[in-house]
C-alpha cells in the first residue's frame, strides 16, 4: 500500500475557531492560534507537517472551511 503525504488549507477568514476539527485529527496536525482574523476568532491553524491526508478534519468541519490535498510518497 503507498504511503501518503498530506495537506490542509484552512480558510481563516471563515473559520469560527469552533475547535472540532482538532480531535478529530490523529496525528495532531491543527491548532488553535493565538491570532484573530476578521470576524474575531481564534482560528485554527497547522502546526506540523505531519498530515496523512485522512480528511477527517474537512469531513467534521460544520462550515466546510477546510481542504485536503494528498499524494502519494514513493
Amino acid at each position: 500500500m503507498a504511503k501518503m503525504k498530506g495537506d490542509i488549507v484552512i480558510d481563516i477568514d471563515k473559520c469560527k475557531g469552533c475547535e472540532v476539527c482538532i480531535p478529530a485529527c490523529p496525528v495532531d496536525v491543527i491548532g488553535v492560534s493565538k491570532n484573530v482574523n476578521g470576524k474575531g476568532y481564534n482560528y485554527v491553524e497547522t502546526v506540523n507537517d505531519e498530515c496523512t491526508g485522512c480528511t477527517n478534519c474537512a469531513v467534521v468541519c460544520p462550515d466546510g472551511v477546510i481542504t485536503v490535498y494528498r499524494k502519494k510518497i514513493e
